[in-house]
């Protein structure tokens, strides 16, 4: 991704918020719909592959194209993003389970 103004802009503006109303009244604001639900796909396709599913089966579950899943594995595996993230909900939910 390259960087500029608009996009430090963007992410300094995710920074700001500070709970979950607050992410989905600027998710609400910001992106259409489909773009919400086609951000929230990638996780579930990011997950999905963590949790060690097959491309087939994820096509299945998520309705992706190989494509949108090799991409999504290919990020995954630079061990960023969707990587970091995912390791801190499961870490969460791990604890949830344990009460």
């Amino acid at each position: 991704m390259k960087r500029n103004d608009n996009v430090e802009l963007f992410a300094k503006a995710i920074l700001q918020l500070q709970n979950e109303t607050e992410v989905f009244n600027f998710l609400d604001d910001i992106c259409t719909i489909k773009e919400i639900e086609d951000l929230a796909n990638r996780l579930l396709i990011a997950k999905l592959l963590m949790t060690h599913y097959t491309f087939i089966e994820i096509e299945e579950a998520t309705g992706a194209s190989s494509a949108t899943i090799s991409r999504v594995n290919r990020c995954l595996k630079n061990k960023k993003g969707y990587y970091t993230v995912l390791k801190r909900l499961m870490k969460e939910e791990s604890n949830e389970t344990n009460y």
